[in-house]
């Protein structure tokens, strides 16, 4: 005699809580995301300090009160999209409203508890397009996050 399938499948899975936001799996067949597997990813990046450590290769000019998005915030989101298989800074523009990066980078709910969303393209091309032939780069209006070669020597040692 078979076994109920009922009695054999749980009817969910709940994982670790981030930020008030449960992760919780289940087989309803509501909205589905193939990029499930980030979120390993991202806990194993929160528990080696990877790009939390890279992040801090870089100086940051711009006005802390006027920006939305950390450096270490904008280099996860750039590293977990091309873990990702998302090559394109393009991609970003959908990737910003998708739950499981949001989770992944650790920003699914805001203070107040209202939906957060991550950089769009414009603002994670900061980080990548910074011209060497920029002078005064502090007191560039677009270019005013750069390379700290210091800090390289400390990550790469």
């Amino acid at each position: 005699m078979t076994p109920d399938k009922n009695h054999c499948i749980p009817e969910q899975f709940v994982f670790g809580q981030e930020k008030s936001c449960p992760v919780v799996v289940n087989f309803k067949g509501e909205p589905v995301t193939s990029d499930a597997g980030l979120y390993l990813i991202a806990e194993l990046d929160r528990k080696l300090a990877i790009t939390s450590r890279l992040a801090g290769c870089f100086k940051d000019y711009r006005e802390k009160n006027r920006t939305d998005y950390s450096v270490a915030s904008l280099i996860t989101q750039r590293i977990y999209a091309l873990i990702m298989g998302y090559e394109d800074i393009n991609d970003h523009d959908k990737l910003r409203h998708d739950l499981m990066f949001k989770l992944a980078v650790g920003k699914a709910t805001g203070l107040s508890g209202e939906a957060v969303k991550l950089a769009g393209k414009s603002t994670l091309n900061r980080i990548e397009h910074c011209p060497e032939d920029v002078c005064s780069r502090a007191n560039s209006r677009y270019h005013r996050i750069e390379h700290n070669p210091e800090e390289d020597r400390k990550f790469f040692s």
